[in-house]
């Protein structure tokens, strides 16, 4: 048995899978205790503790208010909590107890496992990245990476599909990752040259997933529901619960026939309903359109068309809905490459690069194929930032407070660059620099990262003195900070403290008129409300509200 492993996870908003290298190279995906590769996000908190996977889903019905699913849509998001049994729980929290489940079912087959990669949507931002981290070192691992899940699908296939382990592709390609999961929306297009992976591009949507056809499906049962017998499941948690159910097994239905039933139950009352898949592609034919926008603007702001793509991958468990397929043949006219598994390909690509990880040490050694210690060792793969980065600004004639950036989006990975900005006041002694990402998309706001002080300025420094800040994205995208005041040199390099601002919290600010230098911003900016509907702090047990609760129990429950 191995000593030390290759452990990649891709811990999916809806399922979850881990897996290793063996001895062979080769990933494996390791089995939970139920036998199952997959094991899904969720959790029910019992009298006797907390139960994870595929019972906690069973409970889902009889106990709604004790279960917690989907809460990766949730991390980074410090006002997020879900108060249960007295307890109260952050995203972090049960992500980390759905990593600590798949750790402990793997240990009773490969033994200890102290470091792994874990997979994270390229559009997460660095809070996102950060509580991921933690969940896995509160799981119990002493050391975490991080990889985005394109580019472990891309590894996945690159280093070898459907057996063909560490087999070498004849020339290079440029590679489509189309990864539409439960509840992210990943798209990168890939460069591949020998040895090496790098992303040119990224985009996609942290709110657009598998999640989000059901609750098109769901709400269209609902509406006949109420039509019909004048009954909104909405008022009911359990009712709700069990046509969520309903809704997720007659989508899995429908990817295989063209017509499939499911039932809506509530107080006392029964319906069963026949959905054909053409009514269902009608029903989410706005979700694909964005997808399909979304990959013809990444193709546009990189000057390409399809004839410039050799490859087109799919990934994540939505993507075997028939139209996901038909969509993407039809934009390309290329026949799409399937040979990837939907549930275990992010995982496995993360294992991979566990070992591209490893490949200097012990692990290496246990090895008994030399091309695959030759591949694991030569072989490299480089990400993009999916954010800019930069810092908020005031300008010195307005006050008005606006984002600088200085790190453009899609900037190869590592990358840091400094920029010159001047004091604000007059003896100025501390700056505290506000250090910001882009949002999501571009007509999104700014978000938080946190901020870095630079204290014990020299004296009587005049308005306008010079700082120099350095940013920095290491390969994970996790964002570091430097500050240094020219004249004396004085500097402050620390990790960033970052604010309780949530990850899904924006502030809005005035445009400034145009001017020629920004300063920086020595006092917090103070924060206005979010454009975002705020997230419930806890849940109401019980409680009943129409079409707020219908649309806030897909986020926190459902596929």
């Amino acid at each position: 048995m191995l000593t030390t492993h290759a452990v990649g996870i891709d811990l999916g908003t809806t399922n979850s899978c881990i897996a290793y290298l063996n001895e062979h190279g080769e990933p494996v995906s390791i089995a939970n205790e139920e036998g199952e590769i997959t094991t899904p996000s969720v959790v029910l908190f019992d009298e006797d503790g907390p139960i994870v996977g595929k019972e906690a889903f069973r409970n889902a019905i009889a106990t709604p208010e004790f279960v917690v699913m989907n809460a990766k849509r949730h991390l980074g998001n410090s006002k997020k909590r879900w108060r249960i049994r007295g307890n109260v729980y952050t995203p972090t929290d049960i992500a980390a107890l759905v990593l600590k489940k798949l750790l402990r079912d793997a240990e009773k087959q490969i033994g200890k496992v102290q470091r792994a990669v874990i997979t994270v949507p390229a559009q997460f931002s660095d809070a996102q990245r950060q509580a991921t981290i933690k969940a896995g070192l509160a799981a119990g691992l002493k050391h975490v990476d991080i990889i985005n899940e394109p580019v472990a699908a891309s590894l996945c296939y690159v280093l070898g599909a459907e057996g063909l382990w560490f087999s070498e592709l004849a020339h290079s390609q440029r590679i489509l990752v189309y990864d539409l999961g439960g509840g992210t929306f990943d798209l990168s297009l890939v460069n591949y040259e020998k040895n090496q992976v790098s992303v040119l591009a990224s985009t996609g949507n942290l709110k657009l997933g598998g999640i989000d056809f059901n609750r098109a499906l769901a709400g269209h049962v609902r509406k006949q529901f109420i039509k019909e017998l004048g009954l909104d499941v909405a008022e009911d948690r359990q009712s709700l619960q069990y046509l969520a159910m309903e809704v997720e097994q007659a989508k899995r239905s429908l990817s295989a026939r063209e017509r499939a039933a499911l039932s809506c139950t509530h107080a006392g009352k029964r319906k069963t309903y026949q959905v054909t898949r053409a009514q269902f592609e009608k029903l989410t034919a706005g979700l694909m359109k964005r997808t399909q926008d979304t990959t013809v603007k990444l193709l546009n702001k990189m000057n390409m068309g399809w004839a410039h793509v050799d490859v087109v991958l799919t990934a994540g468990g939505a993507s075997r809905m028939p139209m996901v397929r038909d969509m993407l043949q039809g934009m390309s006219g290329w026949t799409l490459n399937t040979s990837l598994s939907p549930d275990q390909s992010i995982a496995h690509g993360a294992t991979y690069y566990a070992g591209m990880l490893l490949s200097n040490s012990e692990f290496v050694h246990s090895i008994r194929n030399d091309v695959v210690v030759d591949r694991l060792a030569g072989f490299r793969q480089q990400s993009v930032s999916s954010r800019a980065l930069g810092i908020l600004v005031r300008d010195p004639v307005t006050g008005y407070r606006f984002p600088h950036y200085i790190l453009p989006v899609n900037t190869p990975l590592p990358a840091s660059v400094s920029h010159v900005y001047g004091t604000v006041q007059p003896d100025q002694r501390r700056v505290h620099l506000h250090v910001i990402e882009s949002g999501e998309d571009d007509g999104q706001d700014f978000v938080h990262v946190g901020g870095c002080k630079v204290d014990d300025l020299p004296e009587n420094l005049p308005v306008n003195s010079e700082i120099e800040v350095t940013i920095h994205y290491d390969a994970a995208a996790k964002v570091h900070v430097s500050a240094r005041e020219i004249k004396s040199g004085k500097q402050a390099t620390a990790e960033i403290d970052r604010t309780e601002t949530p990850a899904t919290e924006t502030t809005t600010t005035q445009t400034p008129p145009p001017q020629k230098t920004p300063t920086p911003v020595s006092t917090p900016t103070p924060k206005s409300p979010s454009r975002n509907p705020t997230p419930v702090a806890s849940r109401d047990i019980g409680s009943a509200t129409g079409e707020d609760e219908f649309y806030r129990f897909f986020e926190d429950a459902g596929d």
